[in-house]
């Protein structure tokens, strides 16, 4: 079972904002080959952080509003959230190992 939360323009502020967790957000679309190859590292990630980090995923194609406000132009796009703050950014298929790097620095 997946601990990774599909997210929406409409709670978007309620579970990555107002997290008392740090939150990985992974911007992404179905159409986007190298969003699908790192799929299952955000899955993987997702268990193994979990009750530590929340873990959740936008599709910017049916969420626009919040990939513009936070300014994802290139995709995949994962931002890492604490406290309400952006506080790392990773463009492109990056290596798990660099994932857990962002990870462990808000921790």
């Amino acid at each position: 079972m997946s601990n990774v939360i599909e997210l929406s323009d409409d709670d978007f502020e309620s579970e990555v904002i107002n997290s008392d967790l740090p939150v990985l957000v992974d911007f992404w679309a179905s159409w986007c080959g190298p969003c699908r190859s790192i799929g299952p590292v955000i899955e993987e990630l997702a268990d193994n952080y979990a009750g530590r980090v929340k873990v959740a995923k936008v599709n910017v194609d049916s969420n626009r509003e919040s990939a513009l406000k936070y300014e994802v132009r290139s995709i995949p796009n994962i931002v890492l959230f604490k406290n309400g703050e952006i506080q790392q950014r990773k463009i492109g298929a990056v290596a798990k190992k660099e994932i857990e790097e962002l990870i462990e620095k808000v921790l």
